[in-house]
């Protein structure tokens, strides 16, 4: 089949709608389930791109969770801490979860109200463990390059048996050149098919050159996810695992911001306070998130206030204050920051502190490289000038 006819296109008005191989050839893609959606399809195609790479440099499994045709979370397949398992609603399952099962459950976790209504890509043939989890979860659907039976019988059982079940083709390589419209004029370029390995990796611009393996590992987990992400982009990683992405923004040092503030909710999240919030047995795992994302923020009344809290927590927890939350994200470190392009100002470090960044990954280029350098070298932070841009559009 090298054409699959879809309901519409980005909107309901957009019609007729197709995906077609112009060259004839076979989709690589089989729908094993469902009736994939053309947005289905964007995500499921470049977070198919996504973990096939992480699991290439990595040698670990990999998962990302997609939405609006940029990555929610990527995750490579390490195993879960008890904080971990819990703040990711994981908790009561089997500790013993397989890699593909941790790497989605970090990739959905790192960023839970973003990941709502996710498109999930697997680099490894979904087993049951992962399928279980992704049942569970509020998603429109998932491809892998297989599926064992029992997850294969789990996934079509979700969402009253609608739910999309993609098969990739893991052989399939795409032509050198790509092709798009807009506005009926064809645009045409070269793949973005560039390696990104530990040869990028060499140049380190700061004082301090100290930088470990597992620093290593998360700078090209940043970098192979922004090359999926729309841009402007910055990605934060802790441990194999995006925490806060910056996606689509026309100010770099709002990417920062952006991405910034996800990371720190994510460790706001492992704090005793949110850990131990009591919430009502009756309450589902994403009316907690959206209560711990208030919680934590700017307007806790939302959630604390008279008449509100009873509709969540069996008692009023107390406030989080502005000084408790800085003491505890003060004691966040050994973050990575990437981003797909240079950073024009220091201002994006000195952001980028604030959330325990201590190894920075970027291009270089700009006019004002040598005070951004010294910034980082005020921090004590270790910067790889990479020399590759990785806009995505």
């Amino acid at each position: 089949m090298n054409e699959m006819t879809l309901k519409y296109g980005c909107n309901p008005n957009q019609k007729p709608s197709r995906v077609f191989m112009q060259d004839g050839e076979d989709l690589p893609i089989q729908v094993l389930n469902g009736k994939p959606g053309y947005i289905n399809l964007l995500d499921a195609l470049n977070g198919w791109q996504l973990v096939s790479e992480l699991k290439r440099e990595t040698s670990l499994p990999a998962a990302t969770s997609f939405k609006h045709v940029s990555p929610a979370g990527a995750a490579v397949g390490l195993p879960l801490t008890d904080v971990l398992r819990k703040i990711y609603w994981v908790d009561d399952l089997k500790e013993d979860l397989s890699p593909l099962a941790c790497a989605y459950a970090r990739a959905r976790g790192a960023d839970r109200m973003s990941s709502f209504g996710d498109f999930i890509s697997l680099s490894d043939v979904c087993d049951e463990d992962t399928a279980r989890l992704i049942k569970r979860e509020v998603s429109d659907g998932v491809i892998a390059p297989g599926y064992t039976q029992e997850a294969l019988e789990i996934l079509r059982s979700k969402k009253k048996g609608n739910y999309v079940v993609l098969q990739m083709d893991p052989s399939y390589r795409p032509q050198e050149l790509e092709r798009k419209m807009v506005y009926g004029i064809t645009f045409e370029q070269g793949r973005q098919n560039l390696v990104i390995d530990d040869d990028f990796l060499k140049n380190v611009v700061t004082k301090n050159k100290d930088l470990p393996k597992a620093a290593i590992r998360d700078i090209k987990i940043s970098l192979i996810t922004l090359k999926y992400t729309q841009s402007n982009s910055v990605c934060f990683v802790k441990d194999g695992q995006a925490i806060g992405i910056g996606a689509g923004q026309q100010s770099r040092v709002h990417c920062t911001r952006l991405a910034g503030s996800k990371a720190d909710n994510w460790y706001l999240r492992q704090s005793e306070k949110v850990l131990n919030l009591p919430f009502r047995k009756d309450i589902g795992r994403a009316d907690r998130d959206n209560a711990i994302d208030v919680y934590i923020g700017e307007w806790p009344e939302d959630v604390l206030g008279e008449g509100a809290w009873q509709r969540v927590f069996t008692e009023r927890p107390a406030e989080f204050t502005k000084e408790e939350k800085r003491a505890w994200l003060d004691t966040m470190e050994g973050v990575t920051l990437g981003s797909d392009a240079f950073f024009p100002f220091s201002d994006n470090i000195d952001r980028a502190y604030k959330s325990g960044v201590k190894y920075v990954a970027e291009p270089g280029g700009s006019i004002r490289d040598d005070l951004v350098i010294e910034r980082c070298d005020d921090f004590g932070m270790v910067m790889v000038f990479t020399g590759i841009r990785l806009f995505h559009h």
